[in-house]
């Protein structure tokens, strides 16, 4: 008579997965946290914070799972900053100069997916280091968020924009801002590509092995350029949701996001080194990271203390995630 295989609990399930276990150990990190910046400031977990603390973290969390996709390759996207400009100031100049904000907001995607085409063409296409082909579309996307506007910052899109902006930026929906419910779309279309479908297996493939996965039959090229075009589409919405934060077209918007994207998705759990990591570990990620900033701020830190504080966790993320993967300190000394 057969014996039943006893089956494991939830909890022993749920550390199986892939990259689980940091997830929740982060997450407990994250709840630590809170309770901190909530003892030193009992604001923070105020009811006009917390709208505020997920609207702060949606853009976090959407261009930290375009660079999640990157890195799950293997590989980087130093663009993302840049694009997130380059949407801001195009999408901003057009509604100024009397544009639809529709037509303004496709057009503006349809050249942020084509930047990500580019990188990643150079990337798998043309072989050229991730670090240097995004540095170079980091500086043309720059350049053009520039040039768009003639060197100058736009004027305010103005009342014909106002459902634009109530969209992306001042409704709410069930207590919650929309930005955090767009936020939530993107995550769901996002993970479900990457954990249920044949182009998800596909990237962790690539990260893992990229010979293995080129003998498997898996297009490297329009894998990882896959990759790419999503990194490059969650910068040009974040950028819309800053054109419609600020009503304005700036063309230093989105300094230091490629640095944020980074940090969203490390701090969860996904390996710069590639083929490991879970969007569910970007959110963890992005909630840390708007946390820090949000609570350092009502800590009254000041902007340079609170920078190099984040500087300093984005690098030992990197450094645990590094020793861990290397097996550096689990190596047994020879007899």
């Amino acid at each position: 008579m057969d014996q039943k295989v006893k089956q494991p609990n939830i909890f022993k399930r749920a550390f199986a997965k892939r990259g689980m276990g940091q997830v929740i150990t982060v997450f407990f990190g994250l709840i630590v946290l809170c309770l901190v910046f909530n003892i030193v400031n009992p604001n923070f977990l105020g009811e006009r914070n917390i709208p505020n603390l997920f609207r702060q973290f949606a853009p976090f969390l959407i261009v930290g799972i375009g660079q999640s996709f990157v890195l799950i390759t293997g590989n980087i996207d130093l663009s993302i900053g840049s694009v997130l400009g380059m949407s801001c100031m195009t999408s901003a100049t057009l509604m100024c100069n009397g544009w639809h904000p529709l037509a303004a907001c496709l057009l503006t995607m349809a050249i942020c997916v084509l930047t990500g085409f580019i990188n990643g063409t150079l990337v798998a296409g043309c072989k050229l280091p991730p670090f240097i082909a995004t540095l170079g579309t980091m500086q043309v996307a720059r350049g053009i968020a520039q040039m768009v506007n003639n060197n100058m910052n736009t004027n305010s899109i103005g009342e014909f924009a106002g459902a634009f902006r109530d969209f992306f930026y001042y409704g709410r929906f069930l207590w919650f801002y929309n930005t955090f419910w767009i936020a939530v779309v993107v995550w769901i279309i996002f993970n479900f590509i990457l954990s249920q479908t044949r182009t998800g297996r596909h990237l962790y493939a690539i990260g893992s092995n990229i010979d293995a996965a080129k003998l498997s039959g898996v297009s490297v090229y329009w894998t990882t350029t896959k990759a790419y075009l999503v990194s490059a589409a969650c910068a040009g919405l974040v950028g819309l949701i800053q054109c419609a934060t600020t009503g304005t077209g700036t063309m230093d918007a989105g300094l230091s996001y490629e640095m944020y994207a980074v940090a969203a998705s490390v701090i969860g759990g996904v390996s710069t080194l590639g083929g490991q990591g879970i969007l569910l570990g970007t959110v963890v990620g992005a909630g840390v990271w708007s946390v820090l900033s949000n609570g350092l701020q009502f800590a009254g830190v000041a902007v340079g203390p609170r920078n190099v504080i984040i500087g300093v966790i984005v690098v030992l993320s990197v450094l645990v995630d590094v020793v861990a993967r290397s097996g550096r300190f689990s190596r047994k000394p020879k007899a």
